[in-house]
Order: C-alpha cells, then sequence, then structure tokens
C-alpha cells in the first residue's frame, strides 16, 4: 500500500492545507481519503477511523463467510452496520475503543443455523480474525 498527499494549497496553515490524499493498492485500486470532518476534511471521502472500522467489519465477515461455508449453511447475504466509539482510553488518548458489529444474515436453503450455530460462528470469526487480534479495541457482535 502506498500513501500519496500532495499539498495543493498555496499556504501551509492548519486551517487551509487539503486534507485528501491517495491510497494505492497493490492490485492497483486507488482510493481517495482524508481526514475526519471534525478535523476539517472531505465528508465526501472516507477517513482512516472509518476505514479502521470497515477493515474490522471486513475480517469478520470473511472469516465467518468461511465458517458458514465449512458448515454447509448457504449465507445468501451478510449486512453489517458497524458502530465505532471514539473515546478516551486507559491512558488518556483518543481511540476507538469499542467497536460493535450490527450483522444482519439472511440464509437459505433446508440447513438453516441455529442461534447457537450463528453465536458460535461470530465467536469463532472473532477468535480467527486477524486484524482483531492486531488491536485493543473491544468488538461485540450485537443482535
Amino acid at each position: 500500500m502506498t500513501l500519496t498527499w500532495r499539498r495543493a494549497t498555496p499556504d501551509f496553515q492548519y486551517q487551509t492545507y487539503n486534507r485528501d490524499h491517495t491510497w494505492s493498492f497493490d492490485g492497483g485500486h486507488e482510493m481517495q481519503a482524508t481526514s475526519a470532518p471534525a478535523y476539517l476534511g472531505n465528508p465526501k471521502l472516507v477517513d482512516p477511523e472509518e476505514a479502521f472500522i470497515a477493515a474490522l467489519s471486513s475480517c469478520h465477515m470473511l472469516t465467518f463467510l468461511a465458517f458458514a461455508c465449512k458448515k454447509k449453511f448457504l449465507l445468501d447475504e451478510y449486512v453489517d452496520h458497524a458502530v465505532g466509539h471514539m473515546e478516551k482510553n486507559a491512558e488518556g488518548k483518543l481511540a476507538i475503543t469499542r467497536l460493535e458489529l450490527h450483522p444482519k444474515l439472511k440464509f437459505s436453503g433446508d440447513n438453516q443455523p441455529s442461534e447457537k450455530d450463528i453465536a458460535e460462528m461470530h465467536h469463532l470469526a472473532h477468535e480467527n480474525c486477524f486484524i482483531a487480534h492486531s488491536v485493543k479495541t473491544e468488538i461485540t457482535v450485537a443482535n
């Protein structure tokens, strides 16, 4: 991954310098990013905090899909409205301390998972998500 930022303003003052930058990924995909709107970023672009939440949600979902497939459940749709909480951590620094995943699942076929099966797959997904292992953020799955 390569990050590129170039000054687009004549000055370099906190209130006016541009926050927009580009993330270039190994496969050739490029994405425009910025800082959060509270820090003068472009509200139409993704910011690092949103990307962090998206990465955790995506990792959990991809791991969940693997377990659902291995258990022979036919999963048709997985929609998650992930909510991150920016708070002061134990050291008094702002951090995304908590993340709530709110997945909505649609299964089809004869082999329907029970609530216990779904809870077990979410547990396994969390236990096997590489990104969840890499952060201090508390991650919960809500119904």
